[in-house]
């Protein structure tokens, strides 16, 4: 399944067929459907997928990331301050206490994610009235001979085999170190908090950070191979801090978000990269509860 590709207007008026694939390549790029950045080696032929045509390029990606870094750091802070100050949550519980620090980071995570998902629908809509989801990339599946249904199947099946080959994968490759989201998974409350956030929550939010608006500035720019492959790594390494010391596992979870552009890349909507990665998720916690007896065999419990 390819991405669409529409044919832009002629760049000149009196111009009113394409270039031949031979041809020389367009001398104005900025032309290309309002693509800023767009070199002309890469327009050529004067086609550029319909997914790739965004509002938004290279200093609205740099300002984005900016502000994703900044309110990473400080929202989740805000989230401790309250839990102390406001609900007269204990310091050292949210050192000590997996569930209370669960509830902390999860809280904190809710806030970021609100407020991401919030700056990217006031910079989208400024820039075109058009609906924001299918702006940043929520398009229908175009599935050819199957049906929408059965397409979304096979998107989510394929997320829960590419859970069970990353689970296997891991245990091949060992860690020396405990990692610092085991410590999360000690207590019932805080495994269903962290369950809720990584099931609900961080599918959606995450395909449209990352599929949604940073991957098409980074394929026109670069090039699809360049933009799959780095918005992959982005994503791994935002989550690196959770596995910190296990090496494998980061580069694993890089590999994970390399498939999942791929997926995006190929068939033209973050609908399709969402149903991978929620199947993903939710298989991964689900082998986690059958593991668990269903969560009455936790480390941290007598």
């Amino acid at each position: 399944m390819s991405a669409p590709e529409d044919k832009l207007p002629p760049l000149q008026a009196e111009s009113t067929s394409e270039p031949a694939s031979g041809g020389a390549p367009p001398q104005n790029a900025s032309h290309l459907g309002g693509l800023p950045g767009v070199s002309p080696e890469q327009a050529a032929p004067a086609r550029v997928p319909e997914d790739l045509r965004t509002s938004w390029s290279w200093p609205d990606l740099i300002i984005f990331l900016v502000f994703v870094l900044g309110s990473s750091i400080i929202l989740p802070l805000l989230a401790g301050v309250a839990a102390v100050f406001i609900w007269g949550v204990k310091l050292t519980d949210i050192e000590k206490v997996p569930a209370t620090k669960a509830a902390v980071l999860v809280a904190g995570q809710v806030l970021w994610s609100a407020a991401t998902m919030i700056f990217l629908f006031g910079t989208v809509r400024l820039r075109q009235a058009d609906p924001f989801w299918r702006t940043i990339g929520w398009r229908a599946l175009r599935p050819g001979t199957m049906t929408e249904g059965k397409a979304a199947l096979l998107y989510l099946l394929g997320g829960v085999a590419l859970a069970v080959v990353v689970q296997l994968s891991s245990l091949g490759i060992g860690k020396r170190t405990k990692l610092p989201i085991e410590e999360l998974f000690q207590s019932r409350g805080s495994v269903l908090l962290l369950m809720a956030l990584g099931i609900l929550v961080a599918p959606a939010v995450e395909e449209t950070i990352f599929r949604g608006y940073v991957y098409p500035v980074l394929a026109r720019g670069l090039g699809i191979p360049a933009g799959v492959l780095l918005t992959g790594t982005l994503f791994g390494l935002v989550h690196a801090p959770q596995l910190w010391g296990g090496w494998g596992q980061i580069a694993l979870i890089i590999i994970v978000g390399v498939v999942l552009t791929m997926v995006r890349a190929r068939t033209g909507t973050v609908l399709a990269s969402f149903l991978v990665h929620f199947g993903y998720n939710t298989m991964l916690f689900l082998e986690f509860f059958i593991a668990t007896g269903g969560l009455r065999h936790l480390s941290g419990q007598a």
